[in-house]
């Protein structure tokens, strides 16, 4: 069955990494590569503060599932050492095209399962993984691995999607209310609606458990409101009434990205 659910999510990825359903540019001209990575930073621009990919200059990085190569450039652009890998070959071709058209080179960028990483113990500075561990169907086995492959003392960045946010409450009133579906399970729908089958979507005292059998130290967990809570897409007022929903429910805790930064045990 876990084969069969992995399919599944190579297929839909590979069909459109992500990011790249925002442009309708020539693939892998430089007019594509800009609107994906505009578009990203836009509504996302956490992941800057999260990354500090300027902070790897020189330092041993991989980053778990590369999509359209939109993270792992700025860590090629920073003087990081950037390794990278993904589920898809039309992740790696995109990322390589992105590569290629800014003169740049990776130290390594390959096809490979994140539930089984082709490194050695103890090779990473920084592990980093931004919303892919969610959609593997042993999405903590990718994170023992990322784990594995830090060195002691290294760093693991990951963000998975938060259960516990107003993005899936809205999925909830989508998939569950407007069909009649009152008792769904909120893990339910993200599982069979939100982009590939399979997803999942954490508590932050899931994380919290599930870390501590780990030779790790959490550093920091948080969950911020995002654009995509914010309903950014949406026209006013719900923009307004999603403001308001977000400041009851926690500006820092209810956000639809769960982001965690661990520590690995060691020198």
């Amino acid at each position: 069955m876990q084969d069969q659910y992995k399919k599944q999510v190579h297929s839909y990825w590979n069909r459109a990494s992500c990011g790249t359903e925002t442009t309708q540019r020539e693939k892998f001209s430089a007019d594509y590569f800009r609107e994906i990575e505009e578009f990203r930073y836009a509504i996302e621009p956490e992941i800057f503060s999260f990354a500090q990919f300027t902070r790897y200059r020189n330092k041993k990085v991989l980053e778990v599932g590369v999509g359209a190569g939109t993270d792992f450039v700025q860590w090629v652009r920073a003087g990081a050492h950037a390794y990278g890998i993904d589920l898809t070959k039309e992740a790696i071709d995109n990322t390589r095209g992105r590569l290629a058209l800014e003169g740049l080179k990776a130290e390594y960028l390959s096809v490979a399962d994140a539930e089984s990483l082709p490194f050695d113990d103890n090779q990473f500075d920084l592990t980093y993984s931004w919303g892919v561990i969610h959609h593997s169907p042993r999405t903590f086995t990718c994170l023992e691995e990322m784990i594995r492959v830090t060195k002691p003392g290294g760093r693991i960045k990951v963000m998975v999607y938060n259960v516990n946010s107003l993005f899936a409450f809205y999925q909830y009133v989508i998939h569950g209310v407007k069909k009649g579906r009152l008792f769904a399970r909120w893990k339910d729908i993200i599982f069979k609606h939100q982009e590939s089958f399979g997803t999942k979507a954490y508590t932050r005292a899931e994380i919290e458990k599930k870390v501590k059998k780990y030779p790790v130290t959490i550093c920091t967990l948080e969950s911020p409101m995002t654009s995509h809570d914010l309903l950014y897409y949406k026209e006013q007022p719900l923009p307004w009434i999603a403001y308001v929903l977000g400041s009851l429910a926690g500006w820092r805790r209810a956000g639809w990205f769960m982001m965690f930064e661990l520590k690995k045990h060691g020198t």
